[in-house]
């Protein structure tokens, strides 16, 4: 069930005349993210050589979404699942992993996603438990150049070729760096004329500063980045520059670093809900606004495919939903009194029959 996640177009009420715009819709995926990938990926890798065994406690430090597909990957094989998510991160996050079964264990808000590894890694050295680390491990990017690169699940270009499109334009962002990494090679080796847009906050500019993360020698961050600052794009960029992403071949990947503004990604998730009907988070919201404005300026013909990692419920609690009531507005209380029957008017009594 992981991967084989549909493409969809983006219709002329977003796009741009004389482009195609299209969205890979990761939230197909059985735990509705990108990083359902990741985890199976980790997890099966870990099996084989040993390093996981039957019994072992599995931690991952995470913002949520690749707990969720951990927690997920640990239920269906029977590990214990211990997960450390920073404390700004969205609530409903946490209770799908505590309903998946994991531990979730939630960091202060100060110290970052630094401060959510440190944790994780401390866990491990404490109780002998088995790290995921998503941000260091070569799995992650291997197994999204096996499936959502023309490897061995030649999803995105098969995709694309079946329709009788050539891909110009491939867009993504970065948590780890597995999808850009991974996909951005194999799409490159199949696609050598493809540009590949990637993304990241205006507000965290970390690859824009071109100051690197000092490492330990696992791999993991050294110390917070001193371009970090806080950004609503949740699951995007944390405090640090991930190993994963720092070992991508940068100069033959990246054709162009996309600076997103924190409101922009908001309103183009909204935009996608309401003009298109895709239902996706931030991060969505992010990477389509980096598609729509290459579309802009990209050559007459041009195909473009913007990644959207999950789902828009798991931003009920961020500023995604912070001005969408739970009440009714005043066109939905005029609609309700149009007819006299099963009424619930604030203040009055509820009516049913008339």
């Amino acid at each position: 069930m992981v991967g084989n996640t549909p493409v969809v177009k983006i219709s002329d009420k977003l796009a741009p005349e004389g482009v195609e715009v299209y969205a890979k819709c990761e939230y197909f995926n059985p735990l509705s993210s990108v990083k359902d990938r990741l985890a199976v990926a980790i997890i099966e890798e870990a099996e084989a050589s040993g390093a996981l065994k039957p019994g072992m406690t599995v931690v991952e430090a995470t913002s949520g979404n690749t707990g969720i597909a951990v927690a997920m990957v640990c239920a269906q094989r029977g590990y214990d699942c211990v997960i450390c998510m920073a404390e700004p991160f969205s609530v409903e996050r946490r209770r799908l992993m505590r309903m998946l079964g994991a531990k979730v264990i939630v960091t202060p808000k100060a110290g970052k996603g630094t401060g959510m590894v440190r944790k994780a890694e401390e866990l491990c050295a404490e109780h002998g438990w088995f790290l995921c680390h998503q941000f260091e491990n070569e799995a992650n990017w291997k197994f999204h150049e096996a499936t959502t690169g023309p490897e061995l699940c030649p999803e995105i270009v098969n995709d694309f070729k079946a329709a009788g499109k050539k891909l110009t334009h491939w867009v993504t962002g970065y948590g780890t760096g597995g999808t850009f990494h991974g996909a951005g090679k194999a799409l490159k080796d199949a696609l050598p004329d493809v540009k590949i847009v990637l993304a990241e906050p205006e507000a965290a500019g970390l690859l824009a500063s071109g100051t690197p993360t000092p490492r330990n020698a696992d791999g993991s961050p050294a110390e917070s980045h001193p371009a970090f600052a806080a950004h609503p794009i949740q699951g995007w960029t944390p405090d640090f520059i991930p190993k994963v992403l720092d070992d991508a071949p940068m100069d033959a990947l990246m054709d162009e670093l996309f600076p997103i503004p924190g409101d922009a990604a908001v309103a183009t998730a909204k935009a996608l809900a309401a003009k298109e009907g895709l239902l996706t988070g931030i991060s969505g919201g992010g990477t389509m606004y980096a598609a729509l404005e290459t579309a802009k300026n990209a050559p007459k013909g041009s195909v473009i495919l913007a990644m959207l990692p999950d789902t828009g419920e798991r931003y009920l609690s961020t500023p995604l939903f912070a001005d969408i009531p739970a009440d009714m507005n005043d066109d939905e209380l005029s609609i309700a009194k149009s007819t006299p029957s099963f009424q619930l008017i604030p203040g009055e009594e509820p009516v049913l029959a008339a």
